[in-house]
């Protein structure tokens, strides 16, 4: 439709009660506005809220995706996974069993005392400390001081280690006066709290 020679004209004086009677020109120009109307209308009150909706839903389905890779892998591996949980906790059980009760720590305490003079060593300091509770288990520091020579501080470390109960020794020191050796270090075993206590 060429501008130039369309006429405005016939515009003027239209019934809008009887638009079949209008111009070809104008019914088109009318219709062709009126469906704009209709789909910006139907865009700004509909459509745009679909969209919105649907990059919600895309955004969604990405995160539902994600997860669902997650599960697989989770469910793909769930024997290896149940098998792992039953070492671990008979593993758990183990070491539990390695902490001492409340009737076994006086045991221990002689145990490691006798593994100083097994070795030859003699005690300067055996002092057993405040015990300091933890989560399921309590803690039970010893000061420790022995004098002797090196090799069999060696040794009383390593029987230590062998003791059938947990038995951690910290913040060793070794000095030497005139041609002794001391040994101070803090001797720790756990006890199991049962039921809290």
């Amino acid at each position: 439709m060429n501008l130039k020679n369309f006429d405005f004209e016939q515009f003027k004086g239209l019934d809008p009660n009887d638009p079949g009677s209008w111009p070809l020109a104008v019914k088109t120009v009318a219709i062709i506005a009126v469906c704009l109307a209709v789909l910006g209308a139907g865009y700004w009150f509909d459509t745009q809220h679909q969209l919105t909706e649907l990059e919600k839903a895309k955004t969604k389905e990405s995160e539902l995706k994600d997860t669902f890779k997650a599960k697989q892998l989770k469910a793909v591996n769930l024997d290896a996974y149940k098998q792992q949980m039953a070492e671990m906790e008979r593993s758990f059980g183990a070491m539990l069993r390695q902490l001492p009760s409340k009737t076994e720590v006086a045991e221990l305490l002689v145990d490691i005392s006798q593994a100083g003079l097994g070795n030859g060593l003699e005690f300067e300091l055996f002092k057993p400390l405040a015990e300091k509770p933890a989560e399921f288990y309590a803690e039970l520091p010893i000061d420790v001081k022995v004098t002797g020579v090196y090799h069999d501080f060696g040794n009383f470390v390593s029987d230590v280690a062998a003791l059938p109960r947990i038995v951690t020794l910290h913040d060793i020191s070794i000095a030497s006066k005139d041609d002794t050796l001391t040994m101070s270090t803090t001797a720790k075993t756990y006890r199991y709290l049962e039921d809290g206590k």
